[in-house]
């Protein structure tokens, strides 16, 4: 293992991404349902080059173990889809190489295929660089190599897949034909749905309503729309779920905090899971608890998870603290998901 001992440009020391322990930790496990691993440790190893883990188990089994991360959902999600998601998901299928390789963290993933710029990668094991490619089109060798994912005894859904207006990076009409296209196949292989929509209210509801069944398991990934639109929603599709990241906690964004509130108010009760977005979306009320880091952390991680929770709990809902939180979206995420926490 190398090391990484100095700080370089502002970066904090590699030590600040273990975590401190959270109130939660003993008694709350953590899940997170939506977190890109290959992505994450890839800025982690262009960040801390001589770090000291010298592949994703390393960083997980580093980061993870002793903050109470049960299970994650990992999301691959940028074509051309590298073979490390069969590398990953087959390092998890026993029991013993989950408590070995990922430390006891049951590994899940989900595949689809989403119009944003990729980040390329090397080998698991060796140090990767973040570059960014042009998205290319999907095709039938993407749509086939999702299909293989769909068997794998680790894969529980399929995504993340959407539109993102915000950046437009692809063609509006090209964004919404090869989500529908997506979209039937999920269906009719009954695989639950990771969502991604940014400013594309209308037409990402208009099109969930024409092609999904309304009962079918839905996560809305890191929802950050209008709290009208997610109602909307949550009246038509009694099991879709919205996921709350560590943008809940940006001044840029009041929507999901308001969702949120509203969500605890339906008489089902909320339907949130909780998820970081790794490694995007940093909490940004995790520096309370960092006093020592000057600057900001290069990336997230899944043991921010609690984070989130804290955030979300203290946007004014009574009664629900973060333990609540977290275990209601955990339950959330089982039965989205259909995942087990042990």
């Amino acid at each position: 293992m190398g090391k990484n001992n100095k700080k370089k440009n502002g970066l904090p020391n590699e030590k600040h991404l273990l975590l401190p322990l959270h109130s939660t930790t003993a008694t709350t496990p953590v899940v997170d349902t939506h977190t890109h691993l290959l992505t994450t440790y890839s800025w982690y190893r262009s960040k801390y080059v001589t770090g000291n883990f010298s592949d994703i188990y390393e960083f997980v089994r580093g980061l993870y173990v002793g903050r109470n991360v049960k299970a994650i959902v990992d999301v691959w999600c940028e074509p051309p889809m590298p073979r490390a998601w069969k590398e990953l998901a087959d390092s998890a299928i026993s029991p013993g190489d989950r408590a070995t390789k990922w430390g006891g963290v049951d590994y899940w993933f989900v595949m689809g295929e989403f119009f944003l710029p990729i980040v390329s990668t090397r080998r698991l094991t060796t140090q990767s660089t973040c570059q960014g490619h042009e998205v290319k089109h999907y095709n039938d060798e993407v749509e086939k190599t999702i299909l293989e994912a769909m068997t794998h005894p680790r894969c529980v859904g399929w995504g993340e897949i959407g539109l993102d207006y915000h950046y437009d990076h692809s063609p509006r009409q090209l964004q919404q034909e090869i989500l529908t296209r997506q979209l039937r196949i999920a269906v009719a292989l009954k695989k639950p749905l990771t969502i991604h929509t940014r400013e594309a209210e209308e037409d990402t509801e208009r099109i969930l309503k024409a092609e999904v069944p309304a009962d079918h398991p839905i996560h809305i990934h890191c929802f950050t729309d209008s709290p009208e639109f997610a109602r909307r929603l949550l009246d038509y599709f009694p099991n879709l779920h919205i996921g709350i990241t560590g943008v809940i906690s940006y001044s840029t964004n009041t929507n999901t905090a308001a969702t949120v509130r509203h969500m605890v108010s339906r008489p089902e009760g909320p339907r949130f899971l909780l998820e970081t977005d790794a490694p995007y979306m940093v909490p940004a009320n995790l520096y309370d608890s960092l006093s020592e880091v000057k600057g900001r952390l290069p990336l997230c991680h899944t043991a921010m998870i609690p984070w989130v929770a804290d955030f979300a709990a203290a946007s004014g809902i009574e009664g629900w603290d973060t333990a609540r939180i977290m275990r209601r979206a955990n339950e959330n995420a089982c039965k989205v998901y259909g995942i087990t926490i042990n």
